[in-house]
C-alpha cells in the first residue's frame, strides 16, 4: 500500500490522471490525499469532483477556500465566475450529491505521521488544538446550520487566535487559518493580504506561518497546498504541494512512504 498527497487540483483533472497513471495507482490498495481546492480555475471541476467522490475511502480529502467557496455559489451567496470554470457542476444531475459530498470533508486530516490542510496550521495552535477547531467548525458544515457558516464567513478578522473566541469570529479564525493563511505577522497574526512568495516581501513584519520562531510545534509533518506563488516547499517538517498548475506550473504529488516526488506539468 502507498500514500500518494497531492496540491491543489483546481478542475487539472486531465494532470491528476497522467499522475495517477505515472505512479500506477491503484485504488484497492493505495490511498490519495488532496491537499483542498480540488474545483476553481482548472477546466474539469466537476470530473474532479466526481473522480475522487467515486474513490470512496481510497481518497482523503480537506477543504480548501475554492470548495468552501462553491459551496456559497450554491447557495446564491455569490455568483459563478467565468474564470473559476465551475458552471458545470451547478448544471450537473448529480450536483445536489457532489455537494453534500464536499461539505462533509474535514477541514484536517491526520495520518500517523502527518497531518494535511489546505493552507495550514495556525502557529498558535497545538496538535490538540487544531484537532478540535476543525472538528469544531465540521460539525457545523455537517448540520442544517452550514448555510450561516458559510455566508458569514467571509471577513479578515479576526486575525488572533484566542481560547475564548466565540460564535461567528471564532468559526472565520478557524476557517481562514486552515484555508487562506499564508504569511502571519512577528506576534502571530494571521495576514490575508501578501501572496507574494517570501523572497518578493520587503517587510521585516511578515513570515510564512511556518517560519514563525515561536510556532507551536505539533509533532507531526504538517502537508498543505494553498500558495502556488512559493512554486512547492519541501522541508522537513512541512511540505507545501501547490506548484501552480493551474497557473500554467505542475502538478505535484508526493509518496509517503520514500518521500519520492512526482511531477506532471500543465497540459494547457
Amino acid at each position: 500500500m502507498a500514500t500518494y498527497i497531492v496540491g491543489d487540483i483546481q478542475g487539472c483533472f486531465d494532470e491528476l490522471q497522467q499522475l495517477l497513471a505515472k505512479v500506477e495507482f491503484n485504488p484497492n490498495n493505495d490511498q490519495l490525499w488532496i491537499a483542498g481546492d480540488l474545483v476553481a480555475r482548472g477546466p474539469k471541476s466537476l470530473e474532479t469532483l466526481r473522480f475522487i467522490k467515486q474513490l470512496g475511502s481510497s481518497a482523503v480529502v480537506v477543504l480548501g477556500n475554492h470548495d468552501l467557496h462553491l459551496l456559497a455559489v450554491s447557495l446564491g451567496i455569490h455568483r459563478v465566475k467565468e474564470k473559476d470554470k465551475t458552471a458545470a457542476i451547478f448544471a450537473a444531475e448529480d450536483k445536489e450529491e457532489l455537494l453534500t459530498w464536499l461539505r462533509y470533508q474535514p477541514l484536517l486530516a491526520e495520518h500517523d505521521e502527518f497531518v494535511m490542510s489546505h493552507a495550514g496550521i495556525s502557529p498558535q495552535w497545538d496538535l490538540t488544538t487544531a484537532r478540535n477547531a476543525s472538528r469544531e467548525v465540521e460539525q457545523i458544515l455537517q448540520s442544517e446550520q452550514w448555510p450561516w457558516l458559510i455566508e458569514n464567513m467571509y471577513a479578515n478578522l479576526p486575525d488572533f487566535w484566542h481560547d475564548n473566541l466565540q460564535g461567528i469570529e471564532r468559526y472565520r479564525y478557524i476557517i481562514n487559518a486552515f484555508t487562506r493563511m499564508r504569511f502571519c505577522f512577528t506576534d502571530g497574526r494571521l495576514d490575508m493580504q501578501c501572496k507574494l512568495p517570501p523572497n518578493e516581501v520587503d517587510s521585516n513584519e511578515l513570515m510564512p506561518w511556518f517560519d514563525l520562531p515561536n510556532r507551536k510545534d505539533i509533532g507531526k509533518t504538517v502537508l498543505f497546498g494553498h500558495w502556488a506563488a512559493l512554486e512547492g516547499h519541501f522541508g522537513q517538517r512541512e511540505v507545501g504541494l501547490d506548484t501552480g498548475c493551474v497557473w500554467g506550473g505542475e502538478l505535484t504529488m508526493l509518496r509517503w512512504e520514500d518521500k519520492q516526488y512526482f511531477v506532471q506539468p500543465a497540459l494547457t
